[in-house]
C-alpha cells in the first residue's frame, strides 16, 4: 500500500501543483470568469485518466494469460520509462514552472475560451496518463487485491488537500526537497515494476530464462508473511527472482538513483528552491 500511495502522492501533488497556479493566476489577475473553461479542461483530463486505467484493467482481464503477461510487462516497460523522465523532468524545471503556465494560460486567454480548456486539459492530463499507468503497473506487480488501489487512492486524495492548503496559503514546503526525496522513492519503486515486468515477459515466452533463478529465499521470507507483503508492497520484493530480473533491477536503480541524487542533491551546490508562501499561492483579497 505504502508504495502506491507515495505513487499517489507524487503524481497527484504535480497535477494539483498545476492546477493550483492556474487558478490563483487567474484570481489575482482579476480573470475570474475564465475559471469555468479552466476547470471544464481540468475535470475531462481527470475523467480521462480514469477511463484509461479502466480501460487497461477491464481490458487485460479479456485476454489470454500469454497476452495478459505480454501487455503487463509491456506497459510496465513503458510506465517506468515514464516516470523515469518524469522525476527527472520535474526536479529540474519545478522552480520555472510557475512561469512557464502563466505564459501558457495568457496566451490561451488571449486565444479564446476553447484555448483555456485544451491548455489545462493538457496541463492536468499528461499527470493523470502518467499517473493511471503507472498506478496500475504497479498493482498489477503487488497482486494484492484491492490494497494498492487504497494505497493509490489515498495518496491523491492527500495531494489534493495540499493542493488546495498551498492555494489557501496555509502550507508552505520546500519542493526541491520533497521532489528529491520523494523521486529517489519512485525510483526504488520504479525498479520493482520493472523488474516485475520483465518476469511478465519471461511468462509470456517474450524473454528467456524464466528458470534461470537468481536465489531463492521463499523459506526465509514467505511470500504470505507480513514482511513478505511488507517488502512486496513497498519494493515489489520478490523472494525467488531469475537472473534476468535481478541484473536489470540492478542495471536500473544503481545508475539512475546515482544520477539522480547527483544532480539534484548529491554534493552539488544549488541555488535553494524558493518555498510555497501564501504570496504566491492565494488570491489577493
Amino acid at each position: 500500500m505504502f508504495g502506491n500511495y507515495l505513487i499517489g502522492l507524487r503524481e497527484g501533488l504535480e497535477a494539483s501543483l498545476v492546477v493550483c497556479i492556474l487558478i490563483a493566476y487567474l484570481v489575482k489577475t482579476g480573470r475570474r470568469d475564465r475559471l469555468v473553461p479552466v476547470w471544464a479542461g481540468v475535470l475531462s483530463a481527470v475523467v480521462l485518466s480514469m477511463v484509461f486505467g479502466a480501460v487497461l484493467q477491464y481490458g487485460s482481464t479479456q485476454l489470454t494469460f500469454e497476452a495478459q503477461e505480454a501487455l503487463g510487462g509491456s506497459l510496465s516497460v513503458v510506465s517506468v520509462g515514464l516516470v523515469t523522465w518524469m522525476v527527472f523532468w520535474m526536479r529540474r524545471t519545478a522552480r520555472h514552472l510557475k512561469a512557464e503556465l502563466h505564459g501558457r494560460l495568457d496566451a490561451a486567454v488571449a486565444m479564446g475560451t476553447l484555448a483555456l480548456v485544451v491548455t489545462s486539459f493538457l496541463a492536468v492530463g499528461r499527470e493523470g496518463l502518467e499517473t493511471a499507468l503507472f498506478i496500475w503497473s504497479a498493482v498489477q506487480a503487488t497482486d494484492d487485491g484491492y490494497n494498492p488501489v487504497i494505497g493509490a487512492a489515498l495518496g491523491l486524495l492527500t495531494s489534493v488537500v495540499l493542493g488546495w492548503l498551498f492555494y489557501r496559503g496555509a502550507l508552505r514546503i520546500n519542493l526541491a526537497r520533497f521532489f528529491t526525496w520523494t523521486g529517489a522513492m519512485l525510483v526504488v519503486v520504479a525498479a520493482g515494476v520493472l523488474a516485475y515486468g520483465v518476469h511478465d515477459l519471461q511468462e509470456a515466452g517474450w524473454i528467456g530464462g524464466l528458470h534461470d533463478v537468481a536465489f531463492d529465499v521463499s523459506s526465509t521470507v514467505p511470500k504470505d508473511s507480513w514482511y513478505g507483503t511488507l517488502l512486496k508492497g513497498v519494493f515489489n520484493f520478490q523472494p525467488d527472482p531469475t537472473v534476468l530480473q535481478l541484473v536489470v533491477w540492478a542495471l536500473y536503480l544503481v545508475p539512475t538513483l546515482a544520477v539522480f541524487l547527483n544532480l539534484f542533491g548529491g554534493g552539488r551546490t544549488t541555488t535553494p528552491a524558493k518555498p510555497v508562501t501564501p504570496a504566491e499561492t492565494a488570491p489577493q483579497g
